[in-house]
This record gives C-alpha cells, structure tokens and sequence, in this order.
C-alpha cells in the first residue's frame, strides 16, 4: 500500500497536523509534506484520527468545461473551448471527507461536480509543458460543488461556486498515480452518475500546469481542480455524494 499524505486532528492535543498513513498506522509530519517530509517519532491508529481536508492552499484554481461530453450535454455545444476556462474558488468553501455541504438560501438547485485534484510541491511561474510535472506533488478528489441557478443567473461564477463548503477536498494526497488515465465517478446515493477518464480531457493537466503558471504563481500546497465528466444533477437534502477516483480513493460528504 502506497503512502497518503493527509491532515488531521491530532487526537492528543486537538490541534491540526499533517501525517502520513500506511497500513492503518499515522506517523506525525513536522511540517507540510510538499515542503519536505520530516517525520517524528509519533504514531497514531488510523481509526483514532479525523481525517480534514489534506490541503489549506493559498488559491484554489478550478477548470471549467475540460471533457467534451460535459460540454455537450450542459451546453449544447460541439465545439471544445480554445483555451482553458480558468476560475477560482475561495480557500473558505473547503471542507474535508465526511464533512457536511450546507445547501445555502440563495439557491434553488445545488449540484456536485466530480473531479481529480492537482497539489502543487513547488514555486511554479512560467513552467513549460515538459517540466510541469516537476512541479506536481500530488493528487487528491475534489468536488467543486455549484449553486447551478446562480451560476446561470451571474456573468461570473465566484458566487454559484464560492460558498462556505463547496469544496469538499480528500480524503488524502497520493503522489504516484497515473493521472494521464484513471476513472473519476461522480456516485450519488450509491448510483453512479458520472464516469470518465482523465485520458478524456481536452485540456491536460501539464498544460494546465503551464497555463495557469503564466497568469499566476502557484505554490506549494495549492490546488488545481481539473474539471468534470458528464453526468452533474442536483442533490437534495440528506443525500449522499461520492467521488471516486481510481488509484486514490473516495470523498465522501452529505448535504444538509
């Protein structure tokens, strides 16, 4: 079993820290692992701590419309972007597994968005193609939950998509996995709504990395959501949404 970076409450002292699990056991980092990994000589079960989101990023940058078949069935549209759609979501909407989405008053219809997440591990500006993945520490699941009506109704997205835990992040980072091809699935109430592979992104994510790192400068510990497969509809109250991303695990997260 590979090593999870994750970040949780210390059962000891209730404060937050960063560890690393392996085979049931959490070894207590120092320090942020993409800063450099400096274990102690700490050791908790894995079933004696709770888990929270496994990243606090400066920014969190997500992509908009990065499959073609989400961007045909939500906009009726053939033809792919041009150029990646790039927003972002405020540090505040995190929340990690088993956290609860509160559906706000403003809005009629809350949806999930099922994505692979990107932790960055180091300074990143102006970074090519070749060397983007140098600048990966990581990979999480994400769920860029989105207040649809709102995001409809608005020119801009930050208010359909920055609300107080609209951005369910974990359960843990994992660094050695084939990003160019896993399944990510969006499952709601054991149903699986959403299912494809990041082989199917227009955009992929070395370019993202390049991309982005010409408009601004990513950092260690932040975060790139890389946009959805087909299949969103909305959640209701007490339903329960899975992200399930191969080679990495499930987020799983209520809305109430």
């Amino acid at each position: 079993m590979s090593k999870k970076s994750i970040r949780f409450k210390n059962p000891n002292t209730n404060k937050e820290n960063y560890g690393l699990l392996e085979n049931d056991k959490v070894t207590l980092l120092e320090q942020p692992p993409w800063l450099d990994i400096k274990s102690t000589d700490t050791y908790f079960d894995s079933d004696a701590v709770e888990l929270l989101a496994p990243v606090e990023p400066s920014k969190i940058i997500c992509i908009g419309l990065n499959y073609h078949a989400h961007v045909k069935a939500s906009y009726s549209a053939e033809k792919a972007p041009e150029y990646p759609l790039i927003f972002l979501k405020p540090p505040s909407s995190i929340i990690g597994p088993n956290q609860t989405i509160i559906h706000p008053k403003q809005s009629q219809r809350v949806d999930y968005e099922a994505e692979l997440g990107v932790v960055i591990g180091k300074t990143a500006k102006d970074v090519s193609v070749d060397e983007a993945e140098d600048y990966i520490f990581g990979f999480t699941c994400v769920n860029d939950v989105t207040a649809r009506d709102l995001q409809k109704k608005d020119d801009q997205w930050s208010r359909a998509k920055g609300f107080d835990t609209f951005c369910p992040v974990g359960p843990w980072i994992v660094s050695d996995v084939n990003y160019q091809d896993v399944l990510v699935e969006g499952v709601l109430n054991g149903e699986v709504k959403q299912s494809g592979r990041t082989s199917q992104m227009i955009f992929k994510i070395p370019y993202l990395i390049n991309y982005i790192s010409q408009v601004m400068t990513l950092y260690p510990g932040d975060l790139i959501s890389t946009g959805t497969p087909a299949g969103i509809t909305p959640m209701e109250h007490g339903d329960e949404i899975v992200v399930k991303i191969e080679q990495i695990g499930s987020l799983i997260n209520k809305i109430a």
